[in-house]
């Protein structure tokens, strides 16, 4: 794509075995907290801070869909990673599901702190915090997983058109409307929200050769957890 020289894409969003397939967007996991009920120098400063003593039983939560401990699989390897869920499911957390529920309990002094939200997610209801009482701490390695897989059909009836419309879509134009709109530009875009973000940070980055894997990172993550089986 682009060898025209007109419009430079970053090779990365790109999938090395298909190249008609682009990602045009990242999310990455944050640590929020609630600044009323966690002072700042107190929450952890690494994901291994979160296995501390004074943060056992329902001082946190985390999503049951475990995107930001699985996304550690490129920095950390799946051993460690799942020796890790491990321990932070012996921390007893408050187990939730979906930012647009666990973001306004956060607000509400319902949960102290969340491991796991979706920075972009953040952002948007940080807008709506009135009382300025959430924070966010971003731990390193920093989860960072690319999104929105788009590609051309083999049967397109204008292939080259669905070409152009993707190498838009990854262009600074459309990749700084999808800032302004959804906070959800790719951290490979410069000057985006996530690029800012992850600048001069250690990433775990959820990159093509993980991309088709994170299904059975978080399954394998989720059993390591230990939840209850209906097979049981």
């Amino acid at each position: 794509m682009a060898k025209h020289g007109v419009l430079q894409i970053p090779p990365e969003m790109i999938d090395p075995a298909n190249r008609h397939i682009l990602a045009l967007q990242t999310n990455m996991q944050v640590l929020a907290y609630n600044k009323k009920l966690v002072p700042e120098n107190t929450t952890p400063a690494t994901y291994e801070d979160m296995l501390k003593p004074e943060f056992k039983g329902k001082k946190f939560a985390t999503d049951v869909r475990p995107r930001a401990v699985a996304a550690l699989v490129p920095a950390w390897g799946l051993e460690k990673v799942l020796a890790y869920a491990k321990k932070l499911a012996a921390q007893e957390p408050i187990w939730t599901r979906g930012d647009t529920r666990t973001l306004p309990l956060m607000t509400g002094g319902e949960i102290p702190m969340n491991l796991g939200l979706n920075y972009k997610g953040y952002l948007r209801f940080k807008e709506k915090d009135v009382q300025d009482v959430l924070a966010v701490k971003i731990l390193e390695p920093v989860p960072v997983r690319l999104t929105e897989a788009e590609g051309i059909s083999a049967r397109a009836q204008n292939p080259y058109a669905g070409l152009l419309w993707l190498e838009f879509q990854a262009g600074p134009e459309a990749q700084a409307i999808l800032d302004k709109v959804d906070r959800a530009a790719s951290h490979l875009t410069a000057g985006s929200f996530h690029e800012k973000a992850t600048r001069g940070k250690k990433l775990s980055f959820l990159s093509w050769e993980h991309y088709p894997q994170m299904g059975k990172y978080e399954e394998e993550v989720v059993k390591a957890f230990g939840f209850p089986r209906a097979d049981k």
